[in-house]
C-alpha cells in the first residue's frame, strides 16, 4: 500500500470516529449537563460563591429619576372640572444599596440581610435644582386628615374643617420639589402633633426613607435547590403579609429583583416581592433584546397584574374591604400605608382603564417611557439592565363636613412617578461576554467535533476520488501502449515473416 493511499485511509478513519464520538456527545448533551451542573452548583449566595460579592455590593449604578405632575388649573377643578398636569423632572439621585448585617443562618441554606437606601442628588441628569423649583400638587396631609375624619360625626368633620380654613390650607399646595420629595414641617400636621405627640409633624414623600431600609430579609441562598436562589423566605420575620383579603394575595413570592435563578427560559414566570407596593407581582417574557453585546430576555409585567377582578378574577384578593374595587390598572395601598387614601399605578395610568387617563388633562402613557422591564441574561440569570416605574396617586373625592369638596368630582389624582434604572457597567459586561463565550464554546464542543468530523469527511472524499481517478488514468495509459506495441509487432511479423 502507498504512503498516498495510507493517509487517505487515515483521514476516513478519523472523521469516522469524530462523527460518531461527537454525534454521541450531542445526543447525550454531555458538555451542556455538566455546564448547567457546575452553574447550579455555582450561582448561590453562600460565601464562598462567586456571585455573593457581587450580591452584597451591586456594582451597576442606580439612579432614581422624579417627575412631578405640577396643577396647573386647580380653581377649575375645586369648581367641578377636568384638572390639567403638567409633567416636570426628571430630578435625579444616584442610589447606593450595599447589603448590611449579613449573616448565614441554618448551615448556609438561608442568609439575612438588610438593604439600607442612601440618595445622593445628581446635577448633570437633573432639569433643576430641587430645592428652588415649586410644584404645586395635592396637599397629601389635609386629604389623610379628611380621610381620617370621614368616620367621625359630622358635627366634628364641620368644626375641624372650620379651623382648617382659618389657618388658610388648602387642597392644593405649593412647595419646592425637595420640600415635596423629602419633607417639610406640616402646619397642620403641626397641630395634630401637639395633641397626638406620636403623629409626625414633618411629611414628605420620602420622608426617613434615605439611609433607611425596607424591612428584615431572609433569602434562599439555593444551596439546596437552584430554583430557590435569591428566594425571599422572611420579610420582617413574616411569610406571608395580613393586608388584603385572600391567602393568595398576601403570599410573598419570588426575589427582591436583584438576582434570579440560573438557566431562565422563555416560557416562565418570574416574580419579584416588592415591598413599596405592599405586594408580590409577576413577570412574563416579552422578547430577545442585546445589551452591551450580551444577549438577554425581557420580561416585564404583564397586563393581568393590574387588571379588574371583572377580568382577573385572581386580583380580588387586592380588594379591602372585600368587593371594594377599583378599576383595571391601579392598586390601592392605603392599606399596608396608614393616613391618605393612596394609589398606585404605571406611569401615566399606562395598562389603566382609559376613565383614569381621560380625568386628567396633561397625561400621555406610552410603552416607551412607561413600561416596567428586566433584562436578564438568561444562563446566569443576571439583571444586566433595569427599569421600575410606578405612580403615586392619591383618591379626591367630596367629604361632608370639608364645603371646599363639594364640588370635585372623584379623581385618582396623580403626584408623582419614579422612574428606577440600572445597566450593567462595562467591566462587568465584558466579564460576563468573556464568560459566556467560555460557557458557548464548551456546550458546544460536540457540535465543533461533528464539524471537524464533516470536514475531514470531506477532505477524504475529495482525496478518495482523486486517487480512483488516477489509477483510472494509470490503467488507461498502460492499455494504449500495450495496444501501440501490439500493433507495431504485428507490422514486423507481416513485413518480415510473409512468405513473399
Amino acid at each position: 500500500m502507498t504512503r498516498r493511499s495510507c493517509a487517505i485511509y487515515a483521514t476516513g478513519f478519523i472523521c469516522a470516529h469524530l462523527l460518531i464520538v461527537g454525534i454521541a456527545l450531542v445526543v447525550a448533551q454531555v458538555f451542556q449537563t455538566m455546564i448547567h451542573s457546575r452553574l447550579k452548583k455555582e450561582i448561590t449566595l453562600t460565601e464562598k460563591s462567586q456571585v455573593f460579592e457581587s450580591w452584597k455590593n451591586p456594582p451597576p449604578p442606580v439612579y432614581m429619576e422624579y417627575y412631578f405632575f405640577n396643577v396647573t388649573n386647580p380653581e377649575v377643578f375645586m369648581a367641578g372640572g377636568k384638572a390639567s398636569v403638567k409633567q416636570i423632572g426628571p430630578y435625579t439621585y444616584r442610589e447606593y444599596r450595599p447589603r448590611e448585617n449579613v449573616t448565614f443562618l441554618e448551615n448556609g441554606t438561608k442568609v439575612y440581610a438588610l438593604n439600607p437606601k442612601t440618595f445622593v442628588f445628581v446635577p448633570e441628569k437633573s432639569v433643576g435644582d430641587p430645592q428652588v423649583d415649586i410644584v404645586r400638587t395635592v396637599n397629601i396631609p389635609f386629604v389623610a386628615i379628611m380621610n381620617e375624619l370621614n368616620s367621625y360625626s359630622f358635627f366634628l368633620r364641620t368644626i375641624v374643617s372650620m379651623y382648617i380654613n382659618s389657618l388658610g390650607i388648602e387642597l392644593f399646595m405649593t412647595r419646592t420639589v425637595h420640600e415635596v420629595l423629602w419633607g417639610f414641617k406640616d402646619p397642620l400636621l403641626t397641630k395634630v402633633h401637639s395633641m397626638k405627640p406620636e403623629v409626625d409633624e414633618y411629611f414628605g414623600l420620602m420622608w426617613k426613607k434615605n439611609g433607611t431600609h425596607e424591612g428584615e430579609f431572609v433569602f434562599h441562598t439555593g444551596e439546596q435547590n437552584y430554583l430557590d436562589y435569591g428566594k425571599i423566605d422572611t420579610w420582617n420575620g413574616l411569610r406571608e403579609m395580613s393586608w388584603w383579603s385572600s391567602n393568595q394575595s398576601n403570599m410573598i413570592n419570588g426575589t427582591d429583583g436583584a438576582v434570579f435563578h440560573p438557566l431562565i427560559n422563555r416560557n416562565e414566570l418570574l416574580y419579584i416581592f416588592a415591598a413599596d407596593l405592599c405586594r408580590s407581582i409577576h413577570l412574563a417574557y416579552v422578547e430577545d433584546v442585546e445589551v452591551k453585546g450580551i444577549q438577554a430576555y425581557r420580561f416585564a409585567p404583564p397586563n393581568d397584574v393590574l387588571m379588574s377582578p371583572k377580568n382577573n378574577p385572581a386580583n380580588a384578593g387586592f380588594c379591602v374591604p372585600a368587593g371594594d374595587c377599583l378599576g383595571t390598572g391601579v392598586l390601592k395601598v392605603s392599606v399596608c400605608r396608614e393616613g391618605a387614601p393612596i394609589v398606585v399605578s404605571f406611569p401615566h395610568f399606562y395598562q389603566a382603564d382609559p376613565a383614569y387617563i381621560n380625568a386628567i388633562d396633561g397625561l400621555n402613557p406610552n410603552k416607551e417611557e412607561h413600561e416596567t422591564y428586566l433584562d436578564l441574561q438568561p444562563t446566569a440569570g443576571v439583571p444586566i439592565r433595569a427599569c421600575k416605574r410606578a405612580q403615586l396617586n392619591i383618591i379626591l373625592k367630596r367629604v361632608q363636613g370639608f364645603p371646599k369638596t363639594k364640588n370635585i368630582t372623584e379623581t385618582i389624582f396623580p403626584i408623582m412617578f419614579v422612574n428606577e434604572t440600572a445597566t450593567i457597567d462595562d467591566e462587568s459586561a465584558a466579564q460576563m461576554r468573556s464568560l459566556l463565550l467560555i460557557v458557548t464554546l464548551v456546550s458546544n464542543f460536540p457540535v465543533l467535533i461533528v464539524g471537524l468530523g464533516i470536514i475531514l469527511l470531506l477532505v477524504f472524499l475529495v482525496l478518495f476520488c482523486r486517487n480512483r481517478q488516477k489509477k483510472n488514468e494509470v490503467k488507461r495509459i498502460d492499455f494504449a501502449e500495450a495496444f501501440h506495441s501490439f500493433a507495431v509487432s504485428l507490422q514486423f511479423c507481416l513485413v518480415f515473416c510473409s512468405p513473399f
